[in-house]
């Protein structure tokens, strides 16, 4: 029996999912921004009791097959400008204005590198002596205007080859065992790209996101070694596979936690045949809105960081300021969403931990369809009172109504902005399915399909960790990138060739043979700014794009069942009064496949809770998957 573990950790809770053969056990706890390590241990803890019945922490690692970790703490330290000061050392004819280009970039850059730029100052066709001197006269003067990490970056033909001449140059002069010695990034060992700008950029943000995540995966990893745990950590990247953590470039790590999502929704679209499918992970920070069409998640070429082109591929995602956590406020007369977020501390009113600002949390508490008693299984006690106080004197007050229509004003005006944003992310159509999920995803999700005009929701199982879980469905991979320049044969198989050297380089390191993994070669071709990726394994191209290599090593996938049951009604397990009208309470964990249930409704497990409007049904599929379907 494999035992898979899967941790996802978000800027407010850490999500633990551990599948030990057909049962899916999971857990949140919550994350300790100071010590990413305590939040890391404190879920293993918490689902070691979960699968055993009493923690043993050393009886779950041993008993681990795979143990797979994303984290958002990369994403985190770039939103909150918290890394090292990055030096930038470029050719002498280095066009700096071409990394300006993009919205944003100008002050991204101000803030990451500011003045601390200095030039190759070397003739072209310079002798090894000239060459050095140039070498340390730029180190010393970068490190004397206080880089802490410095990124080499030269632009022109043969990059590669002079970024490695002055690797050995600068490591003859500043070895890197000696005291007080800066570390060198260069472009070339990030990413492979003739654009120097994109390049330039790419490396820099690897390098400013570098320390943060070192330490603590590293620290991490060793932790897990005194456990002795059989199966190295991996980390869960951005585009969908894992790797070995000292394999991972940081920039991986960026937006990977809502690709997990993908992935998971991925799995769930192709067991039940979905075509296209918009995804929408609500925590409680943000909303991520992804898109799949037949299959394949919606990429961008390109993929953006703050608005600046980088040379990976990422998600399409769009990261909307609605969540649990959103701070919901009267401005201009009006009841307004986000974008800022009380976090985890303070946290909502209702919480009770000093928060002063009002959430949509706090909002259905006071609606009723929130329970102190049930609430994230009750581990978590929220407190109506202090919620009744914050949102009187935050929304009633300034709106001059009671607290009932408040409420129900901040209700409207949260399924509102989540509406908007997913309108603005894509067109969606009647044959559109929505996939909701996050903590917060379920709560109000039909109330907003209803106003996009979507008829099918679909919230997994597993909704509130859905994000780990999806990491569940990732294979050790990489995926290498080069230019194809033409599409004659010779050239094809050269660029092909020397893509799958680089692959099995890295496929050897996770102690695998490229004769034992999956092999996919695609053309990455424009589609506007979105990837249309054609598979060339047996053809030639059409036409010159990017060729991407991707090798995967298969491993164990969570299960979905798909036995026939048949449809019965369910029985409410008790009532609860929302806004001013009784309705009947069901327990997910009661619904058995084939269960219908007719809205209005809650339905409510663990860690999430949803309202069913008026003309809706559930239908839970063979997998204990539940299905929101508009009947009226």
């Amino acid at each position: 029996m494999s035992t898979l573990i899967s941790i996802d950790n978000g800027g407010t809770l850490t999500d633990v999912v551990v599948i030990a053969g057909d049962d899916v056990h999971r857990v949140k706890t919550l994350t300790t921004p100071s010590d990413l390590s305590q939040c890391f241990f404190d879920g293993l803890r918490k689902a070691s009791q979960e699968v055993y019945g009493t923690e043993d922490v050393a009886r779950l690692l041993v008993d681990c097959d795979l143990l797979r970790y994303s984290t958002t703490q990369g994403t985190n330290a770039l939103v909150q400008r918290e890394g090292p000061r990055v030096g930038l050392l470029v050719s002498a004819g280095f066009d700096l204005a071409a990394l300006h280009a993009g919205d944003g970039a100008q002050q991204l850059l101000d803030d990451l590198v500011g003045d601390r730029v200095a030039r190759l100052d070397a003739a072209p066709g310079a002798g090894e002596a000239e060459l050095r001197a140039a070498v340390l006269a730029a180190v010393n003067a970068l490190t004397a205007a206080g880089s802490t990490r410095i990124v080499v970056a030269l632009d022109g033909a043969g990059y590669a080859a002079r970024e490695r001449t002055v690797k050995r140059l600068a490591l003859e002069g500043f070895p890197s065992h000696l005291l007080g010695t800066v570390p060198l990034g260069f472009s070339h060992e990030t990413v492979e790209d003739d654009d120097a700008a994109r390049r330039t950029w790419t490396a820099v943000l690897n390098a400013f996101l570098h320390p943060a995540m070192e330490r603590f995966l590293f620290h991490a990893d060793h932790r897990l070694r005194r456990h002795r745990v059989r199966t190295p950590l991996l980390v869960f990247r951005n585009d969908g596979g894992s790797a070995r953590v000292a394999r991972t470039p940081a920039l991986r790590s960026y937006s990977s936690g809502p690709r997990g999502g993908l992935e998971g929704v991925r799995a769930l679209a192709a067991h039940y045949g979905l075509d296209d499918v918009v995804s929408v992970d609500v925590g409680g920070t943000t909303s991520d809105v992804g898109r799949l069409r037949g299959g394949e998640i919606r990429e961008r070429r390109l993929g953006a960081v703050e608005g600046v082109a980088t040379s990976f591929p990422l998600p399409d995602l769009v990261s909307l300021g609605v969540g649990g956590g959103s701070i919901i406020a009267v401005r201009d007369g009006a009841v307004r969403v986000g974008p800022q977020s009380v976090r985890a501390a303070p946290g909502p009113a209702c919480f009770g931990l000093g928060g002063e600002d009002a959430t949509i949390t706090d909002a259905l508490l006071l609606a009723g369809l929130l329970e102190p008693e049930t609430y994230f299984g009750g581990a978590l006690r929220i407190d109506r009172e202090r919620a009744a106080e914050v949102v009187g004197k935050r929304i009633a007050e300034p709106l001059g109504v009671g607290l009932d229509e408040a409420v129900a004003a901040m209700i409207d005006a949260w399924v509102g902005a989540l509406d908007d944003g997913i309108a603005a992310a894509g067109d969606v159509g009647p044959d559109t399915v929505l996939a909701a999920f996050g903590g917060a995803g379920p709560m109000l999700i039909a109330a907003v399909a209803q106003r996009l005009g979507i008829a099918r929701v679909l919230v997994p199982r597993t909704a509130a960790v859905f994000s780990a879980f999806g990491i569940g469905f990732s294979d050790v991979a990489y995926e290498h990138h080069a230019s194809l320049p033409d599409t004659a044969p010779e050239t094809v198989a050269q660029v092909r060739a020397a893509l799958l050297e680089r692959a099995a380089r890295d496929m050897a390191a996770e102690g695998a043979a490229l004769e034992d993994c999956t092999v996919d070669v695609q053309l990455l071709a424009a589609d506007g700014e979105l990837v249309r990726r054609v598979a060339v394994n047996g053809e030639l191209p059409a036409q010159p794009g990017t060729l991407a290599v991707r090798v995967a090593k298969p491993t164990h996938h969570p299960q979905l069942r798909d036995a026939g049951a048949a449809p019965h009604a369910a029985a409410p397990a008790g009532t609860r009064t929302v806004q001013g009208r009784d309705l009947g309470v069901h327990r997910v964990a009661a619904l058995q496949p084939g269960a219908t249930v007719d809205g209005p409704a809650v339905f409510e497990e663990e860690l999430f809770t949803g309202l069913l409007p008026e003309g809706w049904r559930i239908a839970v599929s063979p997998a204990g998957d539940l299905w929101l379907e508009r009947s009226a």
